[in-house]
């Protein structure tokens, strides 16, 4: 089955593609906010080739076709609180619609009743992956998780932003609040009781923000992370809001995630990936 791409009826834009096998993993995955910053450019990027898998890329509330704002520039100068009115939103928003837009995703690719879920996710993406992993993985039959150039915290990120804002950000007990929902180095410990396969790929050369907060998950040792050399944050040329040909970076990247499900999911399901 070829791409479709559509918004399913809980508003969530998706650009999908079916396994050639019913059976096979279900992968659903989130973009980031650099490129690639669409489900149409996500799948682009990161179209887990040799993987035999139902690929369901979903669009972020309040990004992409959703935006309020044009573009992130403007978003960032717009004056609105980043925090409690951009991500905190966008993360509690994305995570509230994944069931619905799962099980309508799956009946519409054909994807059988018992096929594993895993969930993948860029950046921003990656902090939604993870959220979803820890409040819907035991009911939904999670069976693996990837977080690629992943925001594991958010306030060190906002914090770094502040040259690019009005004013430098000034934190209050309700952005706090949003900021440690979103710290999932202090949630770890929700991770791994999951006992959920878990997999991080970042770039050596991404911003510090994100890669001092990988260096500090993976200093617990509850997932296998591999660092890319020469790699930044984005996977995609920008813009990076339309399909486009894999960068050298997304790959590599493709490659390492692509080898590691077919492994860790051939330890659980070896019929399924036949």
């Amino acid at each position: 089955m070829s791409e479709i791409s559509g918004t399913t009826s809980g508003g969530v834009p998706y650009t999908a593609r079916a396994a050639r096998h019913p059976d096979a993993p279900v992968v659903a995955a989130w973009h980031l906010l650099d490129p690639p910053n669409t489900p149409a450019a996500m799948a682009s990027a990161l179209p887990l080739a040799g993987l035999d898998a139902h690929l369901l890329c979903l669009g972020l509330p309040l990004s992409g076709a959703r935006a309020v704002h044009d573009g992130f520039e403007a978003l960032l100068g717009s004056g609105i609180d980043l925090v409690t009115e951009f991500f905190g939103p966008m993360h509690e928003q994305a995570n509230d619609e994944f069931p619905g837009a799962l099980a309508e995703l799956r009946e519409r690719l054909g994807a059988a009743p018992e096929a594993p879920l895993v969930v993948l996710g860029g950046s921003a993406g990656a902090s939604v992956a993870a959220e979803v992993a820890v409040t819907h993985g035991a009911a939904l039959g999670l069976r693996a998780a990837v977080l690629v150039n992943p925001m594991l915290r958010l306030r060190p990120m906002v914090d770094a932003m502040a040259e690019f804002l009005p004013e430098p950000y000034r934190w209050t007990d309700a952005s706090s609040a949003v900021a440690a929902r979103m710290d999932f180095v202090a949630r770890a410990d929700e991770l791994r009781r999951l006992g959920t396969p878990l997999l991080i790929v970042e770039g050596d050369a991404d911003e510090a923000p994100f890669l001092d907060a990988v260096r500090a998950f993976d200093r617990l040792e509850l997932a296998e992370v591999r660092y890319v050399p020469g790699v930044e944050h984005a996977l995609a040329e920008w813009p990076g809001d339309e399909p486009a040909p894999q960068t050298a970076a997304a790959r590599a990247y493709d490659e390492i995630v692509s080898g590691w499900l077919q492994s860790a999911l051939a330890r659980r399901f070896p019929e399924r990936l036949q």
